[in-house]
């Protein structure tokens, strides 16, 4: 039994929680099964992972900024996050284990629901995420159940990762046709409620043929904003200035002096809008990179493996369809998010933190389906429905997991909160009905891909698998 759970916990943190490793075994495999030739397979395995290992660098450019960045933005709004009796990484060190085994075990439930039902129709590989809606599963699953055993934990989490892995692309598929129109990758991210809810609000505003995001008219004196690289790096270093100019000196000036002890706070500001934007420009880069491999690989998957299947991938995958949309739904979010840390304050309410990087990766993917049903009008609308999901599910959710890991709460997307919520809802029926969320979970799953396939039986022409990859790299 120890091997057997010491295998799952290797491969959860060896290859589920490295991303550049599981994509270049899906790539590696695709290849394979397609019978390229060695050169062609190892070339295109190595491209894909370092396309990966680009966006990664590139997200940790500006991500590091970011972390600095809420510091001090809380420190100019004057706030203090929320304190708890229970910590993350208490939680982790206590049920770390049964996170990594409830994500080998739910990606192979996972797998068995793609290979049985074909209206599944996408793969989840979004690694790090997998880590963390495994990691609120068991939070919540542990409110429920204090005493519940590993097994308990391991066999009812997967239950439910496994349901939502399965059933997020699908719930995004309309919108994602309109993004990628060949269908040739899903959009597996835990943004996914708040992108769908900016899609639906977003058609009163206008359309993407008028009011495009990407097409704005601009004044000549103006006209530099479009490029995305110069108006990220203006408008995230105007942003750092307010905030440097608000904050308490002492704390701005520890954070530049992270970078350099004689730096200045004020030229801290610029360079990390600055960063930021050769941060963004990194990622697109990425993205490009690996999806020109992955899409092509994905087809000998679908083809021989998991009939009709295409890869469902992270946000970041959509941002080049988009940039200018990704700027406004982070403005979007971050403007609202600052607006309700004052209203929450002047209310006596909870104390919020500013989540930076949850605001610009899900405030970016809001931004890009709002725009793709309203241009920038939607893609404003699709941040500042950012902000106030952020901010209302971290108000809620922090008292609801008090004696497991409340940060949770400070970290999470708007899935997240969805999720736990849900499950928090068993709470009161006793530490029995733990078993009642993977059975109501997969069972309305099964039932849903029952329907969708006759549907798609009666109505869908097939996937288009051949597509080539510069057809899906805008």
């Amino acid at each position: 039994m120890d091997i057997i759970t010491d295998t799952l916990t290797f491969i959860a943190n060896n290859v589920f929680g490295q991303v550049p490793i599981l994509i270049g075994l899906i790539t590696f495999i695709g290849l394979a099964v397609q019978g390229k030739r060695l050169e062609d397979i190892v070339s295109g395995t190595l491209r894909a992972t370092v396309g990966i290992v680009v966006l990664f660098i590139g997200v940790d450019v500006f991500t590091d900024g970011l972390v600095g960045f809420q510091e001090v933005l809380a420190s100019a709004m004057g706030t203090t996050p929320p304190t708890s009796d229970h910590s993350l990484a208490e939680f982790l060190a206590s049920h770390g284990g049964s996170v990594a085994l409830v994500i080998t075990a739910g990606f192979a439930v996972h797998l068995l629901l793609v290979r049985l039902f074909p209206a599944a129709g996408y793969l989840y590989l979004t690694g790090h995420l997998m880590f963390w809606i495994s990691a609120i599963t068991v939070a919540a699953l542990v409110q429920i159940a204090p005493d519940a055993g590993q097994l308990t934990l391991v066999l009812c989490g997967a239950g439910v990762v496994a349901a939502y892995w399965t059933v997020q692309p699908l719930w995004m598929r309309p919108l994602m046709r309109k993004v990628v129109p060949q269908d040739t990758f899903g959009f597996g991210h835990t943004s996914s409620l708040v992108c769908v809810a900016t899609g639906f609000l977003a058609r009163p505003f206008g359309s993407r043929e008028r009011h495009d995001s990407e097409s704005l008219k601009l004044p000549r004196q103006l006209s530099f904003f479009k490029d995305v690289n110069v108006s990220t790096a203006l408008v995230i270093g105007l942003v750092m200035l307010l905030a440097v100019a608000f904050a308490d000196p002492d704390v701005a000036a520890a954070q530049a002096a992270e970078v350099n002890e004689d730096l200045s706070r004020w030229v801290w500001a610029l360079i990390i809008g600055l960063r930021f934007a050769a941060g963004l420009a990194v990622v697109l880069f990425g993205v490009r990179m690996f999806l020109a491999e992955i899409v092509p690989a994905f087809k000998g998957v679908s083809d021989r493996l998991i009939p009709g299947t295409r890869p469902a991938l992270d946000a970041p995958t959509v941002f080049p369809v988009a940039p200018t949309a990704v700027m406004l739904g982070f403005i979007g979010a971050l403007g609202t998010f600052l607006a309700l840390i004052g209203v929450f304050a002047l209310a006596d309410w909870f104390t919020l933190a500013p989540p930076m990087i949850m605001l610009f990766f899900v405030g970016g993917a809001a931004g890009v389906f709002g725009n793709v049903v309203a241009g920038w009008r939607g893609a404003v609308l699709g941040g500042v429905l950012t902000g106030v999901w952020l901010a209302i599910g971290q108000a809620l959710t922090w008292g609801m997991l008090d004696s497991t890991a409340p940060e949770l709460a400070t970290l999470a997307d708007p899935d997240w909160f969805v999720l736990a919520w849900l499950l928090l809802a068993l709470e009161p029926l006793g530490s029995n009905a733990v078993w009642a969320a993977p059975v109501v979970a997969l069972a309305a799953t099964a039932v849903t891909l029952l329907i969708l396939g006759r549907r798609q039986h009666r109505s869908d022409p097939p996937a288009a698998a051949g597509t080539t990859p510069e057809e899906v790299a805008p």
